[in-house]
Parts: C-alpha cells; sequence; structure tokens
C-alpha cells in the first residue's frame, strides 16, 4: 500500500505510543481524583500542557485540552461568538474553510441570529483582505480563518489579517490542525486556535484549543468544572500524553522533512503531468504546505479516479476526510471560482514522514496508467 493522504491522518509515531502505554495499562486513574493513582494521571496532563505550551510558545494554562480538531473549532467559533450573547453580533469568515468552522459559523447563522459574512478568495485560494477590512462592522466580533487548508494546502496571510483585526478589536480564531509540524506556527498575531493530535503523528481523539490568556469563553458542553471550567469531561490522559510527545517528535527535524516532502510533492506533479498533459495543480500560484499536491484530472470523476488509485494500491482523496465516505465536488475548490468539472475530477495527494521517492515513482506511474485506461473507456462508451 502507498499511503498518501497525510492530510487525512498520519500514522501513530513510536514516541506518542511509548507514551500513552503507562496509561493504558497500570496509570489508569481519574486525573480529578485526589488519591495517588488520580495525582499520577494528572501529572501526565500537566506534564503535556507544559510541553505544548512550551513548543508553542504561550503559558500553560492557555491551553484547553479537547477530542479533536473539530470540537476545538466549534468551542472557539459557538464560545467565543456567545460572548454577550444578547447584543446584537456579526461574524466574518470564509467560504474555504473546514466544515468544523463552516457548519458552527453557519449553525450561528441559522439558529442563533448571528449575522455572517463570507468571505471570497482569488483564484489561488487567498482570502480576499480587502473584503476583510470592509466588512467589518461595530457588532463584529469573531473572525475566524484557517491558517492552511486541508484540501489545497494553501496558506493565508494570519499576520495581515490580525493587523486588521487587531486595529478593530476584533477577536481573531484559526484553524491550524494543518499547519503544526508543516510551517512555523506563531501565535502571537491570533487569540484562539485548533489543533488536532492525528495530524502530526499522534492519537485519533485528542486535540487541545489555544485560548489567549485573559479571554473569557462559554463552554458549549456542561458536566464539570474540567479543564478550567471550559471544557467539561475526564480527560484522555493516555491520548493527551501520545499527543505531546508526537508533537515533540515532529518538530525535531521539521525543516529538513519539510524540504524533503516539498520534493516529493513536486517529483509526483512533474510525473503526473508528464503521463498527463492536461491535468491542472489547484492552488499553485499561492504559499502552500509543502506535503500538499491538489490536482484535477479533467473529464474524469474523482470517486472513480480514486477507487481506480485504491486498486492499484494507493491511497489517496478527493478533499476533507471528514464527510463520511462521500465524494462530492469540493466547495474549496468551487469558492476558488473553478468551473464544477474541474472541481468533480480533483483530487489531493498529501505526503509524510514514511513516504519514499520509490513510492512518489509508483503513484506517478499508477495515475497515468489508470486515465489511460479511463480515457479508453470513456471513448469506447462515446462511440458505442
Amino acid at each position: 500500500m502507498i499511503y498518501l493522504d497525510y492530510n487525512a491522518t498520519t500514522p501513530l509515531c513510536d514516541a506518542a505510543r511509548e507514551a500513552m502505554l503507562p496509561y493504558l495499562g497500570r496509570g489508569y486513574g481519574n486525573p480529578s481524583s485526589i488519591h495517588a493513582a488520580g495525582r499520577e494521571a494528572r501529572v501526565a496532563i500537566d506534564d503535556a500542557r507544559d510541553k505544548l505550551a512550551g513548543f508553542l510558545r504561550v503559558k500553560p494554562h492557555e491551553i484547553i485540552f479537547t477530542s479533536g480538531g473539530t470540537e476545538s473549532c466549534n468551542l472557539a467559533v459557538l464560545g467565543l461568538a456567545r460572548i454577550r450573547s444578547s447584543h446584537a453580533a456579526h461574524i466574518i469568515s470564509a467560504k474555504t474553510e473546514h466544515h468544523a468552522v463552516l457548519n458552527a459559523v453557519e449553525h450561528l447563522e441559522k439558529h442563533e441570529n448571528i449575522e455572517v459574512t463570507w468571505l471570497n478568495v482569488a483564484r489561488d485560494g487567498i482570502v480576499d483582505v480587502d473584503q476583510l477590512a470592509n466588512s467589518i462592522r461595530p457588532d463584529t466580533r469573531l473572525v475566524s480563518i484557517m491558517a492552511a487548508n486541508n484540501e489545497t494546502g494553501v496558506i493565508q496571510p494570519i499576520r495581515e489579517i490580525s493587523q486588521i483585526c487587531r486595529g478593530q478589536g476584533i477577536l481573531l480564531h484559526t484553524d491550524m490542525v494543518q499547519a503544526f509540524g508543516k510551517m512555523d506556527v506563531d501565535l502571537s498575531p491570533v487569540d484562539a486556535a485548533s489543533f488536532a493530535a492525528h495530524k502530526f503523528y499522534g492519537p485519533k481523539g485528542a486535540g487541545f484549543l489555544f485560548l489567549r490568556s485573559g479571554l473569557t469563553i462559554q463552554p458549549i458542553m456542561f458536566g464539570g468544572a474540567h479543564e478550567n471550567e471550559r471544557r467539561p469531561g475526564t480527560e484522555n490522559v493516555a491520548a493527551i500524553a501520545g499527543m505531546a510527545a508526537a508533537a515533540e517528535w515532529t518538530l525535531r527535524d521539521r525543516e529538513r522533512e519539510q524540504e524533503r516532502q516539498a520534493e516529493l510533492r513536486d517529483d509526483l506533479w512533474t510525473r503526473i503531468f508528464k503521463n498527463v498533459p492536461d491535468a491542472k495543480q489547484n492552488g499553485q500560484n499561492a504559499p502552500r504546505l509543502a506535503n500538499t499536491l491538489n490536482m484535477s484530472l479533467l473529464g474524469l470523476d474523482s470517486e472513480m479516479l480514486l477507487i481506480a488509485l485504491d486498486l492499484e494500491g494507493v491511497c489517496a482523496s478527493s478533499g476533507s476526510a471528514c464527510m463520511v465516505g462521500s465524494v462530492v465536488a469540493s466547495h474549496v475548490l468551487l469558492a476558488m471560482g473553478l468551473p464544477i468539472e474541474r472541481a468533480r475530477s480533483a483530487v489531493r495527494f498529501s505526503v509524510g514522514k514514511w513516504t519514499t521517492p520509490d513510492e512518489i515513482k509508483a503513484a506517478g506511474d499508477a495515475v497515468g496508467k489508470i486515465v489511460d485506461r479511463l480515457h479508453t473507456r470513456t471513448s469506447a462508451y462515446a462511440v458505442a
């Protein structure tokens, strides 16, 4: 199997697995208990919080542990938007956001009478910063713009966006789920940021929200005083310990590894384009994550391509992995102004730590073989 879907999830690294094992065995205490077993679990959580805060150059109490990126995004968007809910409110977000933000904002718009401005993006996927500046109103409460897109890898100008928001006293949340371990993560320009462990070789079911010190957030769940009364529920001790270990492991050689992954990504594109000259890269003119290649094979259907790739032993995606197996035209590519035919023929390849040059060669050859076969079949049907 050739796994080229690292943006969907990453394999668990050995460092994370080893950090988790003690808390899947003897370290089973509830971290809220005051006895020795509970204190042992609490120490593991405190150590993980301190480590993550150190990596991100923030304060430990600014880290809120969650069940993953989706909950982190929901907590930020809903929790910050609902503060002072008796007042009129306005939120700004982009049409290319992950559904964890997109659907949370849509819920506020439809059910809680919060007005929303949806920012357009250019054909390269970069948000319209001028539209953002012109959309701010006296009642604007929150702006939520992702740092790096999960489908295209396009990196947004968060520092420029922050300058606009801070100049008007507006809170800024950013979805950094795809960013951690792939680019320099600087939290100084933002007020809140969301992360997920399984995107950087940690376990699924663990994540965290950075919330700047001094900010108030309204919980979106109830039932306990955990996480300083911001997120109730017994913490997933093993997963949190694994997440911190995975973060340390990922950051150890980040710059060198991203250079290697960029070479692999570009080599894959070169091989595919050589075999399929009418292939189109999506978002290629914008700053992008080093590991992400989003391309359209015109005239072919994404679902058909993914099935054919799977039969050749290549794991890829058509975009977000959070749509329960559905393959639909990407809302991200459509928001970029690409034709529906191009959006429906898009495939995302995302490489990672264990991707090899031989796998890239085999994947490029597989795409060429599949396209030749599908085009031949399509032509035969047309003649018939």
